[in-house]
Order: C-alpha cells, then sequence, then structure tokens
C-alpha cells in the first residue's frame, strides 16, 4: 500500500500542490486496518508526504503491529511541518541522520525496514557519500536495509552494485506510462526488489477518470510539475485515455476490476516487482487487494498488451 494520498495537502515552496488534495485521518486508519486483514503488509511512505502527517497517521494505525508489517520510508526533502511547505533538500549524511531520527520518532519505531533515498536526480558521486552512513544506520539498528527512489537505470545500477545492504529501487512503474526498462533490468541484475511507484498510473487504471474529470484542488495531479504528463492541468491526458481503451479488455478478463488487472501485469512481467498502489479509502484497498485472488495476468496476455499499446 503506498502512502503518499494519506498524507494530505502539502506544497512547494511556489505553492505548487505535492499531495492528492484533503483526506480523513480516520478513514485512512480505517484503511490501513483493512489492508492488513487482507493481506497487505508492505506499507511505503516519506516524511515529506503531508509534511510528516502520513508517518504520523501510519504510526497510529499499525499501533500493536510493528511486527506484522514492512514499513518503508523515504528521507531527502527538506520541509516544514507546521506549514506544510517543502522547500529544499537534505543531501549530506548530516541530514540523513536528523531526517532518519525524525521519521522513526513519527513512525512511532525503532526501527525502519526500508530507507529510501527520495532524491531521484541526486549525482551519483553525492548519493555514493550517503553508503557510509546507511550501513552505520544497519550496524546500530535503525534501519534494516535501504535503496533508492530514482526513474534512471544509471543511478539504479550504481546502488546496485555498491552497498551491502541495499536491498531495493523505487521507480515509476505502470503499464501506461513507467520509467525505462532498464531500471527494472537493474534491479534484477542485483537481485533487489522493483518497488513499483504508480502502479495505476495515478488513478488512470481504475478507471475512474474520464475525458471530462478534473481532480479537486490541493491536487498533485492538477499541478504544473513538468513529470506531469498524465493529467493536463487537472484532466487526464487523452493519449493515456486511449491507451487504457485499447487494453481496457484484456485488463478485465476472468473477472478483474481494471486495477486488478493492472497489477496483475505487473507481477506477470517480472518476479522482482513490488507494487505499492496508493488508497486512501477501505473501497480502494478492498480493489486493489483483490487483485491477489486472481495472481499475474497469463503470458499470452502480457503479450496481448504489448501488442495493443504498440498499434
Amino acid at each position: 500500500m503506498g502512502c503518499w494520498a494519506i498524507g494530505g495537502p502539502f506544497h512547494g515552496a511556489d505553492g505548487e500542490p505535492h499531495g492528492w488534495g484533503e483526506v480523513d485521518d480516520e478513514e485512512s486508519v480505517r484503511t490501513v486496518h483493512r489492508a492488513l486483514e487482507l493481506g497487505i503488509d508492505f506499507f511505503d511512505t516519506a516524511d515529506v508526504y503531508g509534511a510528516g502527517r502520513s508517518e504520523r497517521v501510519l504510526a497510529r494505525a499499525l499501533a500493536g503491529r510493528r511486527e506484522q508489517v514492512v514499513i518503508a520510508t523515504k528521507w531527502g526533502n527538506v520541509f516544514d511541518e507546521a506549514t506544510k511547505v517543502s522547500d529544499g533538500r537534505g543531501e549530506d549524511p548530516a541530514y540523513l541522520r536528523r531526517a532518519v531520527t525524525a521519521s522513526l520518532r513519527r513512525l512511532g519505531t525503532d526501527y525502519i525496514d526500508l530507507y529510501q533515498l527520495h532524491l531521484g536526480d541526486l549525482a551519483i558521486d553525492r548519493a555514493a557519500d550517503l553508503l557510509g552512513t546507511l550501513e552505520a544506520l544497519v550496524e546500530e539498528g535503525k534501519i534494516r536495509s535501504y535503496g533508492w527512489s530514482t526513474d534512471d537505470p544509471g543511478r539504479a545500477d550504481a546502488w546496485g552494485g555498491a552497498g551491502a545492504h541495499c536491498t531495493a529501487i523505487q521507480h515509476d512503474f505502470s503499464l501506461m506510462h513507467g520509467s525505462r526498462p532498464e531500471v527494472l533490468e537493474a534491479a534484477e541484475r542485483h537481485g533487489l526488489a522493483s518497488v513499483d511507484r504508480g502502479p495505476l498510473a495515478m488513478g488512470l487504471l481504475t478507471g475512474k477518470y474520464r475525458a471530462d474529470t478534473r481532480v479537486g484542488p490541493g491536487d498533485v495531479r492538477g499541478g504544473g510539475a513538468p513529470w506531469m504528463v498524465l493529467f493536463e492541468d487537472g484532466r487526464p491526458a487523452p493519449e493515456y485515455l486511449a491507451r487504457l481503451d485499447a487494453v481496457r479488455e484484456v485488463l478485465t478478463g476472468g473477472g478483474r476490476t481494471l486495477a486488478q488487472g493492472a497489477l496483475g501485469w505487473l507481477w506477470a512481467v517480472s518476479d522482482a516487482t513490488v507494487p505499492i498502489p496508493g488508497c486512501r479509502t477501505v473501497a480502494q484497498v478492498e480493489d486493489n487487494a483483490g487483485a491477489l485472488e486472481h495472481g499475474p495476468l497469463t503470458q499470452e496476455q502480457v503479450e496481448e498488451v504489448e501488442r495493443l499499446l504498440a498499434a
């Protein structure tokens, strides 16, 4: 379960929204509890999501159940919890130590299972300077492993072969829009988990959004970030709606919902994939978890999806 959305609103220094709009903490807690009931035990968040709020809500939801779950969080973005503004980068080992201490406090735990660098474009040599501190944090028991959230195959390769306790690369990956296949290949080459950010293409692969749909205020999909190609001014981009229509029948075969088919595609393309679909309601997590009953798509279905998207 991806926990970006349950953090609620936060912004960049320019006022651009970085969250997914208003959220109900009580519903978020119920959603996490339902996820646990349905067999979901990997929760991915970041310190900056909601300027600390996502970590705090997750801690509340997991109280008394810490040993049942894997918690992944991230660091690297400087933010103010009071103003909910993210306005800088923490790139050095000293900031890393401050950030892990703060996340441990917000998460209400004494260890983090997977700690991920959240600066996807950090220079490889600067990132290498962090490996010694990360290994020290493993030795101290504060983290159990670490990874990098990056869409760059060179960066994935650099950490994959360098850190003894590097276990994962998180990247943007879905059948609609994802990072280059080389990122997944780098993870596979080094025996790392491919933690798949955006596996439902920011909601497009749920079928909820139509050409006339517009996201609400404070939603990152309505902002002007240069990487936001799935939505244009808060509306689904026509190109990606067309791609969805092309594969809809294949994904929903065998009684799957669209979301379940999209998750099944990820499991089918690689044994390394760990999709983290975001959700903020019980209904959404129930739909996502339903993919477990169906499992991966067949190889024939994967090939049909590739053919339809190439047409």
